[in-house]
């Protein structure tokens, strides 16, 4: 296989239908840039709540039971699944927590030392509502445990909205990656009509399907290429200078996983995957039509 014709005609192939390639790579551009934004955002939306979810604290509240038994609580606290830290609260501390946070004039309030005593449980992140309501139900049943409070509605309304974001997003980028694909199909495909009667020379003087296609799928990893680099170009110009120049506020909105390359490899790779799926599908299905057409 001549590689080196392969890559000529896959240039080539961009020279000969310029508009359609074009609009293709367009197309490509502003699919990977509408993606790479909404990446972008997503992940710190998702940063966001896990950050939320982080303050979510349940507490566990204990009849006036012995230091036994408060003891098997806590190790049963510590052998739940979603649970990260324990922290026990005496009644003596319960009474400091108070006076330091509502101040002076609670003194007599304090004195009667009527707050129980209760553990605080730092939870996983990853945990869902449902998870952490089926671990509430558990602890309690536990012996000593007199009421098990957290805040449920935030829980629930940050899990809801969460969760309809990541469907609509997912929904948009899917679409955005289907239309793409289908215009670097349509325009290998012009590309192909094009060369007809060159597809059907080489079949007869016995070349390959498989060679006959390398340069039309050269030429959608190329459209990829070239719009991947564009997009991303358009992802940093964007991040780094538009927003923080006009909207300071979006200026800290991080890199996925705190690094650029991450969401720029994402980007390149995926444009490079569109247009090399868009050009095989056409160059696989049209070439055998041009053929037994001919």
């Amino acid at each position: 296989m001549n590689f080196k014709y392969i890559i000529k005609e896959g240039f080539a192939g961009i020279k000969r239908a310029k508009l359609a390639a074009s609009t293709s790579i367009f197309s490509l551009f502003v699919a990977i840039l509408l993606l790479g934004i909404l990446s972008r955002v997503s992940y710190n939306i998702y940063v966001q709540a896990m950050s939320v979810k982080d303050l979510i604290e349940v507490e566990v509240f204990l009849f006036d039971i012995d230091e036994r038994t408060t003891q098997n609580i806590e190790q049963s606290l510590q052998g739940e699944e979603f649970v990260i830290e324990v922290n026990y609260i005496s009644k003596d501390s319960a009474s400091a927590i108070m006076k330091q946070e509502f101040g002076p004039g609670v003194e007599e309030l304090v004195e009667l030392n009527f707050l129980p005593a209760s553990f605080r449980l730092k939870i996983d992140s990853e945990a869902g509502a449902s998870q952490i309501e089926t671990l509430v139900s558990s602890i309690q049943n536990l012996r000593g445990v007199d009421e098990v409070k957290y805040n449920e509605g935030l829980l629930r309304i940050m899990e809801t909205n969460l969760n309809l974001f990541t469907m609509v997003g997912g929904g948009i980028g899917l679409l955005i990656l289907l239309a793409a694909v289908i215009l670097v199909y349509n325009t290998i495909r012009l590309t192909i009509y094009a060369k007809r009667e060159l597809i059907r020379a080489m079949k007869l003087v016995g070349a390959t399907n498989g060679f006959i296609r390398s340069p039309f799928i050269v030429e959608g990893i190329l459209q990829g290429l070239i719009a991947g680099g564009l997009s991303v170009l358009c992802v940093f110009l964007v991040f780094e200078f538009i927003l923080p120049f006009y909207l300071p506020e979006m200026g800290i909105l991080n890199w996925p996983f705190g690094q650029w390359y991450f969401l720029v490899g994402a980007m390149m790779g995926l444009a490079i995957i569109m247009g090399w799926v868009g050009s095989r599908m056409a160059a696989r299905k049209f070439i055998a039509e041009t053929y037994i057409s001919g």
